[in-house]
């Protein structure tokens, strides 16, 4: 059963210097849900954060929290905490007393203080730090410092700005799996923003994809991925093949110089299309019975499987395999219907 909705922003536009950055937002925000808003560098992300956490006040717009209209309650007084990149400790306090900061200014008991305190230390797997000084912490302990600080407070929402942008690639992966462990420990809602489409995959419910102060799409990772509305959340969410086509009917597509069969309908005939397919579901064939030839022009290996970029048609096409082709080697290509997604014409930047 699905969750009641926490947050909600209705019709909401931002400009800075007048400059739009948010246009006309609408989105609903599911209670002890893992959301992360996804998408490129400017498209918003963060400026949809702020909204919700007080720190930015929409120039049209309503934002409500549990049904409540909230534009005009600040931050501190919002039943949300903020965790940023940069994660703002302060260097003169120790662990413990940095998780404390927010207990003290509400003038908590110390006995309840010191009890939510080694909570959170234990949560973020941080017993036996709580002496230490800042300055001594590598950056994913005190990223775990800035995460416990927030979570301390018990806030009903937890807002997250990019904050494994600092880390290594190996600790990155580790967090991302660590977040999501607190997140369901917790069961609170975590909304969190990033423009990498890996730490999106791996640790959301749901994924909103935004660009140009807009949302494009909404849904879990597997439909984001497996069912992309349009073409740029084909070619931002993993890697595809977008190829101009053309509808001669329902359930019949041209590309690539040939016509194939493919599953959409809706489309109006003769209307032009973006085809999008996903690398790993070009199967390499022999060029004697395949519709598409081409000759591979570079391999890489990519561990799991090899990346072949193939030119056919005047297209450059990605392929990933298990099996590797030799540069200058001609090959076929072969595409199940069910793998031929078909969008509306949108331009694609880059």
């Amino acid at each position: 059963m699905k969750e009641s909705t926490i947050v909600s922003l209705r019709d909401i536009s931002v400009d800075f210097d007048g400059d739009p950055i948010l246009v006309g937002l609408d989105l609903d925000i599911r209670d002890k849900e893992f959301v992360t808003l996804l998408g490129p560098s400017g498209c918003g992300k963060t400026t949809t954060l702020r909204t919700i956490g007080g720190f930015v006040t929409p120039k049209s717009g309503d934002v409500f929290f549990d049904g409540v209209r909230i534009n005009d309650l600040p931050p501190y007084k919002r039943q949300v905490n903020t965790v940023f990149q940069r994660y703002a400790l302060f260097p003169h306090l120790n662990v413990f007393e940095n998780v404390e900061f927010g207990l003290k200014l509400k003038k908590l008991p110390e006995n309840e203080r010191k009890t939510r305190v080694w909570e959170m230390l234990d949560l973020v797997n941080l017993t036996g730090y709580d002496r230490r000084n800042i300055d001594q912490l590598s950056g994913g302990q005190q990223q775990r410092v800035a995460i416990a600080r927030a979570l301390v407070n018990h806030p009903r929402v937890l807002l997250l700005d990019e904050p494994l942008g600092a880390l290594d690639l190996k600790l990155r992966k580790e967090m991302q799996i660590e977040l999501k462990r607190m997140q369901q420990a917790l069961e609170i809602t975590f909304i969190y923003v990033t423009h990498d489409q890996e730490e999106a995959l791996t640790m959301s419910d749901t994924v909103v994809v935004m660009k140009d102060g807009d949302i494009l799409q909404v849904g879990t990772p597997q439909d984001i991925y497996n069912e992309p509305k349009n073409a740029f959340v084909a070619d931002f969410i993993g890697e595809s093949n977008i190829i101009d086509g053309v509808m001669h009917a329902d359930c019949l597509v041209e590309f690539a110089g040939q016509k194939f069969e493919c599953v959409d309908t809706g489309f109006g005939r003769l209307e032009r299309v973006d085809v999008v397919i996903r690398p790993e579901d070009i199967k390499v064939v022999s060029p004697e019975r395949a519709p598409i030839t081409g000759v591979v022009e570079s391999v890489i290996f990519k561990g799991v499987h090899f990346e072949m970029i193939v030119d056919a048609h005047g297209y450059k096409w990605m392929i990933h395999s298990t099996r590797s082709e030799q540069p200058g080697t001609f090959i076929g290509m072969e595409v199940d219907p069910f793998d031929i997604h078909i969008m509306h014409k949108m331009e694609v930047e880059g």
